[in-house]
């Protein structure tokens, strides 16, 4: 994922910042609580694609 482009996505819902997690190849919004996936190298910033985070995952993103 190229850093200018996380620097300049936000979170379709709420505005808020993205963390991007490699390894589930998604763009995490801790606000809204949802993970965009990234398809082919491209953000999909639907909130009908994304899914919802557990309690469980938004904490260890909070810790990182």
């Amino acid at each position: 994922m190229d850093k200018k482009l996380l620097d300049i996505l936000v979170c379709p819902v709420t505005k808020g910042p993205l963390i991007y997690d490699k390894k589930k190849s998604e763009l995490i919004s801790l606000s809204a609580k949802l993970a965009y996936p990234i398809r082919d190298d491209i953000p999909v910033m639907l909130e009908d694609e994304a899914r919802t985070l557990s309690s469980d995952e938004v904490d260890s993103y909070r810790k990182k």
